[in-house]
């Protein structure tokens, strides 16, 4: 006969606990991620790239293009506009003559390339 070191309702409550911790953790994680101020990166939505840009405090997109395709020339089939480690930073993406898709990483206040890779 096999002999119980615990009671049966010691062992789901023992349960419970394990899952309500299991569930607060998973919890606090979640909100530390979130609210986390320097967080990887955030795309800026549309309204607020506009507002940036008539205040000065990043490029145009039609001068961030110019500068993507002098770097790179090709098509342009997407940009983000992001900002990390609170930088705002332009993801422009290229489509060579040769079908290769790039992406061109600059400085959405000045222009300067950080990173050019084939994506």
């Amino acid at each position: 006969m096999h002999q119980y070191r615990h009671k049966p309702q010691q062992y789901v409550f023992m349960r419970v606990t394990w899952v309500a911790l299991s569930i607060v953790l998973a919890t606090v994680l979640a909100i530390v991620v979130l609210i986390n101020p320097h967080k990887a990166h955030a795309d800026i939505d549309q309204a607020t790239a506009r507002q940036l840009s008539a205040t000065g405090k990043i490029l145009p997109l039609e001068k961030i293009h110019e500068k993507a395709k002098q770097i790179k020339s090709g098509k342009i089939l997407e940009t983000e506009l992001e900002k990390k480690r609170g930088k705002y930073l332009y993801e422009v993406e290229l489509l060579d003559e040769h079908g290769i898709v790039w992406e061109v990483k600059l400085d959405a206040a000045t222009g300067q390339l950080i990173k050019l890779e084939e994506d």
